[in-house]
């Protein structure tokens, strides 16, 4: 094939019926010209055809190999998704990441971007979608995704420009010993299903384009609400559907192992590691896995301000739905930011609808019996206090902890707080005070998540952020103030961290940072005392109101080895957010051994309604379906899982969030309180059976 490593493949099925579209980017039969790859930390050789092989040094932070579109660009507009395929031909198991890049992509932003575990020996294929950067041609603002009809996004997280592929990387993630692989073939496939969607929308016509329930105007489909008058069928039709599934049998009021062994009953939720896997264990001593779902309540709230245009039959102009506005207070990012957009609920709206008066204890009882016909059995983060409260179903309660913040740090929901200063204590204090004789030694409360997906950076981050503040910085004053003990004059700091401080007042007034390499040992020294002092403080002050609640860590999104050896030391469970694909070849870091929850995960499609998927993306409901039960089989296979918590209850708003414009498909339920049947009986069919499937006896309803 000379420099030309494309070739379309177009196959036929029986009778002549044309199978999915695909075209090579790289299959490998030829050796790749030298001017194609670029290494870093890398080497590669062409093993012969099919066989192209990788290996990466455990040097630095990203070890990976470039390889460039032979013509300068691929042009895919046609094309839903793109994969590769990978063989580890290593003796241990490798984390290798896969990106899709434009010009300028960086990582976060030109690109698309996945990560797949394989075992030794391995072969797999990942596979991602190909999201499209949004061009509409309608002005909308205020949103994650956008309708395909008006030339939107399609799917999840980061997105290209379809037409402009210029290269494709293969990385690890700081490994501690060589990663080797060979790549098979690259390509893309499948046609591109947006471009039927796209119709000739003008401003006069798209507009509105909101229904008077939250829906999308512009499409149909199945379980779409088409007025008032359907909400008596859809109450039967799910009131005849919990009946048919009351439940698992073999579940005790807590929904614990009532069938399964016993063991010490100390009144509250404990953990327990039995038989090599870490279990919790219920009030009563029996086994229990944490199956659940975030958000149980209302977040339908969707920003009002320059959008009067976009609502048909707007209910926010009757009487009875005045209750359902809100106001935006803090915008994380986004068209609103800086601003406190005016709010409405069409969830709040559509259950009064739905209910009647009595919609808020009609709801809330109907929360509970869902959960328990649906296989689960926690109530997870960020749900309503009136639902939890009602002591029908095991729960997890979340707050913050409030203090002074460190000046010097960054992060995506904030700045971090300084541990060192009293306000932090002060304010983990002040909420625990608040939950006495609510969650304090309620056997139904299961325990506390503090905080949720904090900055934590590399392992000298909030060390340099702490030298990059105020002078009066609390953290700031200790880390000085450790260094002065440590080298007594100033002058032997300089040598070591090549600096030129007059003094060590001089030190303190200083907000430069130091070079991170001559400064590392103290940097990671002071950073390892930081994570220690957040997680050991909580603990303190927890324990002193609530000893029989469980602290459940703050939830990690982004975090490195060092926290997360904090986190096991001081939490009774440590928490991640973990949107995946499966967890089977999660483990801590540093063989860490500590049960761990799953605090978020979830998966999302663009067949009901919606114009975007949430984090991680799959191609209708069948198939989000079909990514729970194996997401959450994988969970339970385990050891080091006592639970995983769906995110979230409802579908977020179709205009977004005020808090930072998601707009996600990722309920249980849709906008107007319909169940997504699929994923429903996805989760029925692993939750029932999922004592048996854990303990390694077989599965069953």
């Amino acid at each position: 094939m000379g420099r030309c490593f494309l070739s379309l493949g177009l196959l036929f099925c029986v009778g002549g019926l044309l199978a999915e579209p695909k075209m090579d980017l790289y299959d490998f039969a030829n050796a790749v010209p030298a001017d194609l790859v670029e290494h870093r930390e890398a080497s590669t050789s062409w093993e012969g055809k099919g066989r192209f092989r990788v290996r990466l040094e455990p040097k630095g932070m990203w070890p990976g190999i470039t390889l460039k579109a032979p013509d300068g660009k691929w042009d895919v507009s046609d094309y839903d998704k793109v994969s590769v395929q990978l063989r580890n031909i290593g003796k241990g198991m490798i984390n290798v990441g896969f990106r899709f890049d434009n010009p300028g992509a960086n990582g976060s932003q030109h690109c698309l971007q996945e990560f797949i575990m394989l075992e030794a020996g391995e072969r797999r294929v990942l596979t991602m979608k190909i999201n499209r950067k949004s061009t509409p041609t309608v002005k909308l603002f205020g949103m994650r995704g956008y309708p395909a009809e008006i030339g939107g996004s399609t799917g999840a997280g980061k997105t290209v420009e379809p037409d402009n592929i210029i290269c494709f990387l293969l990385f690890g993630h700081a490994p501690k010993e060589a990663m080797e692989f060979e790549v098979e073939r690259v390509w893309v496939h499948g046609e591109f299903a947006g471009k039927k969607l796209m119709q000739k929308f003008t401003e006069e016509n798209f507009f509105p384009f909101i229904d008077t329930f939250g829906q999308f105007i512009h499409r149909d489909w199945p379980g779409k609400l088409h007025g008032a008058k359907d909400f008596p069928a859809r109450i039967q039709e799910e009131a005849a559907d919990l009946a048919k599934y009351p439940g698992p049998e073999g579940w005790n009021k807590w929904g614990g192992w009532a069938a399964g062994p016993s063991f010490e009953a100390t009144g509250f939720f404990r953990t327990l590691k039995h038989e090599g896997k870490w279990w919790l264990v219920d009030p009563d001593g029996k086994l229990f896995f944490s199956h659940g779902i975030d958000c149980v309540g209302l977040e339908g709230t969707t920003p009002l301000d320059d959008r009067d245009h976009w609502f048909q039959d707007f209910p926010g102009k009757l009487p009875e739905f005045q209750d359902c506005f809100a106001k935006q207070w803090h915008v994380v990012n986004g068209y609103y930011k800086g601003k406190q957009p005016k709010l409405f609920n069409f969830a709040r709206a559509n259950l009064r609808r739905k209910y009647g008066e009595t919609w808020q204890e009609t709801a809330a009882n109907l929360a509970h019996k869902r959960l328990r016909s649906w296989g689960m059995n926690t109530i997870g983060n960020w749900s309503d206090r009136f639902i939890w409260g009602m002591k029908k179903t095991p729960y997890f309660v979340t707050f913050g902890s409030r203090a002074k913040i460190l000046e010097g740090s960054t992060g995506y929901w904030g700045k971090f707080a300084d541990v060192f200063d009293p306000s932090f204590a002060e304010g983990i204090r002040k909420s625990m005070e608040g939950q006495r004789g609510v969650t304090v030694d309620d056997p139904w409360c299961i325990g506390y998540f503090v905080n949720n997906e904090l900055s934590w950076g590399d392992d000298k981050s909030l060390a340099l952020a702490s030298l990059q503040s105020p002078p009066e910085q609390a953290a700031k004053i200790e880390f000085v103030r450790q260094l002065r003990n440590k080298y007594v004059e100033i002058g032997k700091l300089n040598a070591v961290w090549g600096t030129e401080h007059a003094s060590w007042d001089a030190l303190l007034a200083s907000r430069e940072a130091p070079n991170p390499e001559k400064a590392a040992e103290d940097l990671r020294a002071f950073y390892a005392a930081f994570a220690d002092r957040y997680f050991r403080v909580i603990k303190e002050e927890i324990k002193a109101v609530a000893p029989n609640q469980l602290y459940a860590g703050c939830r990690f999104a982004w975090v490195n080895p060092v926290v997360a050896a904090m986190s096991a030391r001081h939490c009774d469970i440590v928490s991640y957010n973990l949107y995946r694909r499966d967890v089977a070849n999660f483990k801590l870091p540093d063989g860490l051994d500590a049960p761990v929850i799953i605090g978020e995960f979830h998966f999302g499609a663009l067949d009901r309604g919606m114009f975007h998927t949430g984090l991680v993306a799959t191609e209708s409901q069948e198939d989000r379906a079909n990514h729970y039960k194996a997401y959450v089989e994988s969970v339970l296979a385990n050891p080091t899982f006592v639970g995983c918590h769906w995110f979230k209850y409802m579908d977020e708003p179709t205009t977004g969030r005020g808090l930072d414009e998601e707009n996600y498909q990722i309920g249980f339920l849709d906008i107007v309180d319909t169940p997504y049947p699929e994923t429903i009986a996805a989760s029925r069919e692993v939750g029932y059976g999922m004592y048996e499937f854990r303990f390694g006896k077989k599965q069953g309803k």
